[in-house]
């Protein structure tokens, strides 16, 4: 069974829609199979009198070949609603480019289209700023770009048929208090959010199956179709390479990424050129290391140092068993209950960098040597907020001991507002320490 599922997006589609009134065309971005396609067709079904969907990975190519004259945008129109079998009205309908990727003509069209006035358009895609899909276009300014996401945790409590959980939760994190028995069943259904992941392919398969088999199948197929891409940008494997080591990487406790452990040498030119396509696959999200954290932490970041996570941790965990070939309900249950004898703390990490990004939040750690030398400290994360910073420490056992935390907060004081350890634990404060349980990290804003 399809189910359609409710997505924050809408409301940013809606406002761009009632705030530009056709002046600039929409276009979503984000990863394959988050939903783009479907959040977008179910808006133009709800908010316009008429729609025509343009699909550019299976459309015909006489619709194709409209866009080679825009000269005659009178005919251009007549003939568009003569092959789709739709009649556009002027100002109450909207045209949809879906996957423009694939068609970078169409994009470039855009400019003279908005210009036209008639209807509205938005564009989506994926691998949207890939050099192969912009080199010969002129890239429109008359877009309004839109960010999409895997499902968060508001949208899988709903998909769910849970509308109240995540509602009572911002009066708890705004009073300071603690959930107290709330807590753990609040902290095992969050849990299950970070295994299935935001993908909505496993969300329906889920709610179908009751089945993790099942799930991870789905998320298996997603993950190939994202190996398949990479392959087509990169057919040396490299980017492929890269991604698939990301759990391997982070579960070795190393303070960044290291590429060359994944692909070998490679100039540091094509190393960029590597990453920049990794990212803009929208598949990842990097956190780099600011060498001054302060606010403004960008004009700091040092792009050679940098740890990556993957864009939904529920794709994350079936990754982090890709060995074998279907990761088994037992395992699945076993870290749904915390009772995998693993170190999981590079799952919890993975998930407060998505919901971080989520929010909105750019990406940034900062490290510091101890006083002899030998090790390190680390802030997994780094936010800014107003002129003063929020320093995260990220972990997913019991203890609550946090030196890090204690000694960047002493090293940078006057530059700290509030600090914030994420773990397991209920809500609470320890001597100026924020105890934060991770299912209130999009709280975070």
């Amino acid at each position: 069974m399809k189910r359609v599922f409710k997505r924050k997006i809408y409301d940013k589609l809606l406002k761009w829609k009632e705030t530009r009134r056709g002046s600039t065309a929409l276009l979503l971005e984000g990863a394959r199979r988050i939903g783009k396609s479907t959040i977008v067709e179910q808006f133009a079904l709800n908010e316009y009198k008429s729609y025509v969907l343009i699909d550019f990975n299976n459309t015909t190519s006489d619709v194709k070949s409209l866009f080679n004259d825009l000269t005659d945008l009178n005919l251009f129109f007549l003939l568009l609603q003569q092959q789709l079998k739709v009649k556009l009205y002027e100002r109450e309908s909207v045209i949809i480019f879906d996957e423009v990727q694939k068609f970078p003509i169409a994009r470039q069209a855009v400019k003279y289209l908005v210009a036209d006035g008639r209807y509205d358009y938005i564009e989506t895609g994926s691998l949207i700023s890939i050099k192969k899909n912009t080199k010969d276009i002129t890239i429109p300014s008359e877009e309004t770009r839109i960010s999409m996401f895997p499902m968060d945790y508001d949208e899988f409590c709903w998909a769910l048929g849970d509308e109240t959980s995540m509602a009572f939760l911002p009066q708890f994190y705004e009073k300071g208090l603690p959930l107290g028995s709330a807590h753990r069943k609040t902290l095992r259904d969050f849990r299950l959010y970070m295994l299935i992941g935001g993908m909505p392919q496993a969300v329906n398969a889920y709610l179908d199956s009751n089945n993790f088999s099942e799930v991870d199948q789905v998320k298996r197929d997603i993950i190939q179709l994202y190996l398949d891409d990479f392959r087509k940008i990169d057919a040396s494997g490299r980017i492929e390479r890269l991604f698939v080591n990301i759990p391997a990487q982070l579960s070795n406790n190393v303070s960044r990424y290291m590429p060359y452990q994944a692909i070998g040498e490679v100039k540091d030119e094509k190393m960029q050129e590597l990453l920049n396509d990794l990212e803009d696959s929208k598949t990842v999200h990097l956190c780099y290391r600011c060498n001054d954290p302060n606010v403004g932490m960008a004009l700091t970041q040092d792009r050679s140092r940098y740890k990556m996570f993957i864009a939904d941790t529920g794709l994350f965990v079936t990754l982090a068993f890709w060995d074998k070939d279907v990761t088994e309900n037992i395992i699945y249950t076993k870290l749904l209950n915390d009772k995998l004898q693993a170190n999981l703390g590079y799952i919890y990490e993975n998930m407060v960098a998505q919901m971080l990004v989520t929010n909105g939040h750019k990406l940034f750690y900062y490290t510091f040597p101890t006083q002899d030398r030998k090790r390190l400290y680390e802030i997994d994360f780094l936010l800014s907020h107003g002129n003063k910073l929020w320093p995260i420490e990220v972990k997913s056992s019991g203890y609550i001991t946090h030196h890090s935390l204690d000694m960047f907060c002493r090293k940078f004081s006057s530059r700290v507002e509030r600090n914030f350890l994420i773990t397991t634990k209920d809500y609470t404060h320890q001597e100026g320490t924020t105890i934060l349980p991770i299912y209130l990290t999009p709280l975070l804003k």
